[in-house]
């Protein structure tokens, strides 16, 4: 583990990342440390990422036992059918540092994992989601921390942005976050 202290979810999220790559995990980070690389560098107590486990033979019983060898607390919270979210599995460390990671986000695109960017955290390559991916997740989650966000990585990275891209798949997610988008880009002109 590579923690020493409170306060290292960031770092947490390495030793998972290890744990994921080794298993041919699909993630992508999202979240604060997704948003400190498309938009504003920002604080948070926790990292997060997104997972499938569509292209490996593993399991969420595999995963969880991984994570426990690796000393890490793990909570399994499945959610219901109205849940946006099928699964989370939420990591802790004898610091407190905490990662969660998703599974099975309603209307998020399964190319997701694709479109990751390869971006070095503490000399080691992660997979951080598009900035297309973040946008339209971040108009679906919407807070007003999301929502702020969205359009922070609108304002840094407009000029590389896919807006066809972008506009498919926040309309995965619905009308709503699709009217929220164009509102966004219309407030821009």
């Amino acid at each position: 583990m590579r923690t020493t202290a409170r306060g290292q979810s960031p770092i947490l999220m390495l030793d998972v990342i290890e744990v994921l790559s080794k298993n041919k995990v699909s993630y992508a980070i999202v979240g604060a440390m997704a948003a400190s690389v498309h938009g504003q560098i920002r604080g948070s107590v926790d990292a997060d990422a997104i997972i499938s486990m569509k292209e490996t033979e593993f399991t969420i019983e595999n995963l969880e036992a991984a994570f426990k060898n690796l000393g890490l607390d793990v909570k399994l919270s499945y959610g219901d059918s109205e849940d946006p979210i099928a699964l989370i599995i939420v990591l802790h460390d004898s610091f407190q540092n905490k990662v969660d990671l998703l599974v099975g986000i309603r209307g998020m695109s399964p190319d997701a994992f694709k479109r990751t960017i390869e971006f070095p955290f503490m000399g080691q390559p992660t997979h951080v989601v598009g900035v297309e991916d973040f946008i339209a997740m971040k108009l679906f989650a919407e807070s007003a921390l999301d929502i702020d966000d969205a359009k922070n990585a609108i304002a840094v990275s407009f000029e590389k942005i896919d807006f066809d891209l972008l506009r498919d798949l926040t309309a995965r997610y619905g009308k709503r976050e699709l009217e929220k988008l164009e509102q966004i880009l219309f407030e821009r002109e």
